[in-house]
């Protein structure tokens, strides 16, 4: 049985690296690339392809709720991160959205093909640098006390969008809202983390990983 992959990652010099990496591999084939997080989700709905490898930082929408949406729209399609951060809050929202694998870009090219065949399998895949029983415990015990395990999805993709800089009007079309309910989100999640200004907005947002620096 051939394994369909779904690629996603804003640059196309390492979508295109991963592509030719399982390409070669027998019973792997690639489904489709994605540049952003809300094509990603478009395109597992389109392709339900058997595996996605998802970066945590891209435009429009953030890996993570990207994968959250995809357990929804495709729950068949197993998510795994792709990230270049190692830190347990990062590895635990992923796997809380539903991802079954968390890869390390650094190690990326080493352990993709592994981690495509194991997640497919119905094994969980996390880089040999991230010990697996930590992450059991952490998982199992631990209560999220980053400030974004405040928010709701909605209010973090209109975060990420906000501190990407696109107006009220542009998120409002681009989540099928009204600018008067984006601004409420706004407001809201505003003040659920204390924050009061645009400029610490986006400096938030690029400490948690929503958006690039």
């Amino acid at each position: 049985m051939t394994i369909s992959v779904l690629l996603a990652d804003d640059h196309s010099i390492l979508r295109d690296g991963l592509a030719a990496l399982l390409e070669t591999q027998e019973g792997i084939t690639v489904a489709g690339h994605a540049r952003d997080g809300r094509e990603a989700v478009r395109k597992a709905a389109e392709l339900k392809p058997d595996v996605a490898i998802m970066d945590i930082v891209m435009p429009e929408l953030d890996g993570i709720e990207a994968t959250r949406l995809i357990q929804q729209s495709s729950p068949l399609t197993r998510v795994v991160i792709l990230s270049m951060y190692s830190t347990t809050e990062h590895i635990f929202r992923a796997l809380q959205a539903g991802a079954k694998g968390y890869l390390l870009k650094e190690s990326a090219g080493a352990e993709l093909v592994a981690a495509v065949r194991s997640v497919h399998a119905g094994r969980r895949f996390l880089s040999q640098k991230i010990t697996e029983s930590v992450v059991d415990d952490y998982v199992r015990e631990h209560v999220p006390t980053d400030p974004l395990g405040t928010l709701s999805s909605r209010e973090r993709q209109i975060l990420q969008l906000v501190a990407a800089g696109r107006s009220t009007a542009d998120i409002a079309r681009a989540l099928s809202l009204s600018p008067k309910t984006v601004d409420t989100y706004r407001s809201r999640l505003m003040q659920k983390l204390d924050i009061d200004s645009f400029a610490a907005l986006v400096k938030f947002a690029i400490a948690c990983g929503l958006t690039p620096p």
